[in-house]
């Protein structure tokens, strides 16, 4: 390898919507596909090139740690970071004339994506991002049958921007039981999952000059898909149960937030918080998009109202089956007052943007037939023993666990880039809150996903993980 340190050009413009450490991924990939950055040169360390940047060191390292587990970069903890010579030597270079492509409303973040789950196990690591849920439980027989039914069904010519009517009447029940909120039909718009539904909601409320408000540090999606519509992203701080209501500033169009499990810190919204929410919604004019994030696992704790319930005048409510049942499914829903409905639908219709009949034709026959309820009653069970699991190695070190798929390992900044490097050559992938703050994160540590490994490999890596913060001296 050599001894010679590059010295590439790199800018970062603070005033792109674009956490500064997805920028330096970005133009840390188009150095090396480029050609400034070639295969063996040595990068300068992750202290002396966030000097050169003026930036935190956590935002080169996370840079760093992604482009390591995309292969782009090479090198242990302790010896240096190096362009890989494999990689890099068989990217293409960019074509001379190509032209940048500017998005049509709003910057969205380009590039390779990070390395998928996938490609994880191919690797043979253990995954614990957040994110995916456990799908191997799935009733295998109530999947085929309710597939084989949806496929006898004709194709339908003009189908509903709403969304199939059975199933609006289906998931209407189902929110009634699961989540306490009364709901018809008339309230219910099929969508293909959270991030579509949010999308809707973006292109029928927000444009160019308005303000939306997400959660501090909060879902990085969100981000995107408000900014993509022409809104300017305002950051919301949160605390230990959510969003802060008393720092909320004004003007905003929309709110976007997560109130049964905040992600990443994993509060839960306290009743008295959620009425002082609706109270400053109604006196600033803002509607709150509520996404109702990980409602359905609640572990040693009785489940809250939706802010939905409580004024549905005010408030959308944003859901989906990705994690009940599979993220592969491609079903959600936004709930809100008929006339939003309606209005959803003539934008949708305006968009061509639909969710697949047959798709929304097995998901009714699962709720129909008792399938999603019994398969939901039995992945309780499962999530509550693997956050047992959780527990009994982390324990006191946690936060944020009592609801949900993930919970949260607080760690002093610093610790942060040893922590993942070291867990990574050991097998176990892990993130960090850097993705999922607007600028530099204002709480740091590890976000511990439990949902889509088996409970071996959840201790697997729990017991890596314990010796790796022993070893960095994080925790004794």
């Amino acid at each position: 390898m050599s001894r010679h340190i590059a010295e590439p050009v790199l800018r970062l413009d603070r005033s792109r919507p674009v956490p500064l450490n997805a920028q330096l991924t970005e133009a840390l990939r188009r150095a090396v596909a480029g050609g400034d950055l070639r295969p063996g040169e040595r990068l300068p360390s992750s202290r002396a090139l966030a000097a050169q940047l003026g930036v935190s060191r956590t935002v080169v390292t996370e840079a760093y740690q992604q482009l390591y587990a995309e292969g782009w970069l090479e090198g242990r903890h302790g010896s240096g970071t190096f362009v890989a010579r494999e990689e890099a030597s068989a990217l293409p270079a960019p074509a001379a004339a190509a032209r940048p492509v500017t998005p049509l409303a709003g910057p969205v973040p380009a590039g390779r994506p990070r390395m998928s789950r996938t490609e994880a196990r191919r690797r043979g690591l253990i995954d614990l991002r957040p994110g995916a849920p456990w799908v191997h439980d799935l009733d295998r027989a109530a999947w085929r049958r309710a597939w084989r039914q949806a496929a006898d069904l004709p194709p339908d010519d003009d189908p509903d921007p709403r969304g199939l009517p059975r199933l609006r009447e289906l998931l209407a029940e189902h929110l009634r039981r699961a989540r306490g909120v009364r709901v018809g039909p008339e309230n219910v718009l099929v969508t293909r999952g959270t991030g579509n539904g949010l999308d809707l909601v973006a292109a029928a409320l927000l444009g160019r000059g308005t303000l939306a408000g997400v959660e501090e540090p909060g879902y990085g999606k969100a981000r995107t898909i408000l900014g993509a519509r022409g809104a300017e992203i305002v950051p919301c701080p949160v605390d230990g149960d959510g969003i802060v209501v008393d720092a909320l500033p004004g003007g905003l169009s929309v709110l976007y937030t997560t109130p049964a499990h905040q992600y990443p810190l994993g509060g839960r919204l306290p009743v008295p918080r959620r009425e002082r929410l609706l109270a400053w919604a109604r006196a600033a004019g803002t509607v709150v998009v509520e996404d109702d994030y990980d409602a359905e696992f609640r572990y040693d704790v009785a489940p809250l109202p939706a802010l939905y319930g409580l004024d549905p005048g005010r408030v959308v409510l944003l859901g989906t089956l990705a994690k009940t049942l599979t993220p592969d499914l491609g079903i959600g829903w936004v709930v809100a007052e008929p006339d939003l409905v309606e209005h959803l639908a003539a934008v949708r219709h305006h968009l061509t943007d639909r969710t697949s009949g047959p798709v929304q034709a097995a998901t009714a026959l699962l709720l129909e037939r008792g399938d999603l309820d019994r398969h939901l009653r039995r992945m309780r069970l499962e999530y509550a023993r693997r956050r047992r699991t959780v527990i009994e190695y982390l324990g006191p070190r946690l936060s944020g666990g009592t609801a949900g798929l993930h919970a949260l390992v607080p760690l002093p900044a610093e610790a942060v880039a040893g922590v993942l490097s070291e867990a990574a050559d050991q097998g176990v992938l892990l993130e960090d809150t850097a993705r999922t703050s607007h600028g530099e994160p204002a709480v740091h540590g590890l976000i511990l996903g439990y949902g889509s490994v088996s409970g071996a490999q959840l201790r697997r890596a729990l017991a890596v993980l314990s010796d790796v913060l022993a070893r960095q001296g994080v925790f004794g």
